[in-house]
């Protein structure tokens, strides 16, 4: 039986695992492959062309990843070429494999010119030891002097790490665009605040919306800040986006996404996902009656402990919140002696 809470339904209970699918709404079959992380799967799409297979995203490149692809091609997807992989943003769970599928299998990579440009550079920026830049950031956030000698030392996060090397070459979609996948035709609709010019795909045969992580249901994607631009306001964008798509979203459509499960009941799943930022932005600027750093803001916006292995993402999304009530004149800065940044209502 579906399970539901509230407006919102799940109609598959059972979850695809390793090169097995579940076939969903218009014969879309659904993957769920691995991460190395808490979150610990992404979800990927195929669906069978006239001319052979295209692929909806695609996991991070590592082993167990591409062997389960390998599986795939020569089971489910098999008796046709794979023609194309369509990726949703440039985040690594869904762009990881783009360069792998062009480069091995011959495949054709659809995606936004800002998701291509920005996973294409990241894959070719290398850095053994953090950028002043990041550790500026990073004062600037209020890390204290320990943790800031730590990770000066340590070698960061690259890109290429877990995302193969894209080849130059690819086939642009952009917002208003109309694209067949899978025997049906779909809408391009981009948001934005969690990757920049981020693609959905809206089906005009079915009631199916692609989503990948701007639409999720069971947790609300991180909306972050990050030391490449650090005054961003993308929270501004991701509360525009969730508004721009209420007039187009239905109680029908199962939307399928970048993670958990798919669902049902996108019109208060919107709702949701604008209350609760309006939400945080209201404990964080009522906490603000004192001075206070991005870091010692956690307890406000999430109510809760944050541990080492959520400690970026948290912070990035801490200075989000923060960097959108400053742009909005309901809260200031000012230095603090050590370059953090001290942030009041």
């Amino acid at each position: 039986m579906p399970e539901k809470h509230g407006a919102i339904d799940f109609p598959h209970m059972v979850v695809p695992v390793g090169s097995k699918p579940v076939e969903v709404v218009g014969g879309l079959l659904w993957f769920r492959l691995p991460l190395s992380m808490p979150l610990n799967h992404v979800n990927a799409f195929a669906a069978r062309d006239a001319d052979g297979w295209t692929i909806i995203d695609t996991g991070m490149d590592t082993p167990e990843t591409r062997q389960i692809w390998t599986d795939v091609l020569g089971g489910p997807l098999s008796g046709a070429p794979l023609r194309r992989v369509i990726v949703t943003h440039h985040h690594p769970d869904h762009v990881g494999l783009a360069g792998w599928f062009q480069a091995k299998h011959g495949a054709e990579l659809w995606t936004t010119r800002t998701a291509w440009l920005t996973a294409r550079m990241l894959t070719l920026d290398r850095q053994e030891t953090p950028t002043h830049e990041a550790l500026s950031f990073y004062k600037s956030a209020g890390m204290e002097k320990r943790a800031l000698e730590k990770r000066a030392s340590s070698r960061p996060f690259n890109f290429v790490d877990c995302v193969h090397l894209i080849p130059l070459g690819f086939k642009r979609i952009r917002e208003g665009d109309s694209i067949d996948v899978g025997g049906m035709r779909w809408d391009v609709r981009t948001g934005g605040g969690h990757a920049p010019e981020h693609a959905t795909l809206w089906c005009r045969d079915a009631p199916a919306v692609l989503a990948g992580d701007q639409l999720l249901a069971d947790i609300s994607p991180n909306v972050g800040v990050y030391p490449t631009e650090p005054d961003a306001d993308p929270l501004e964008e991701w509360l525009e986006s969730c508004s721009r798509f209420k007039k187009f979203a239905r109680d029908d459509q199962i939307v399928l996404t970048g993670h958990k499960r798919p669902y049902r009941g996108l019109p208060e799943r919107l709702s949701q996902l604008i209350f609760n930022h309006h939400s945080a932005l209201d404990r964080l600027s009522n906490a603000l009656s004192q001075p206070m750093t991005a870091i010692e803001c956690f307890q406000a916006l999430y109510k809760r402990n944050i541990g080492s292995g959520e400690f970026g993402l948290a912070l990035a999304e801490s200075v989000a919140h923060l960097n959108h009530l400053y742009f909005r004149g309901q809260a200031n800065r000012c230095r603090r002696d050590d370059g953090a940044w001290l942030w009041t209502a």
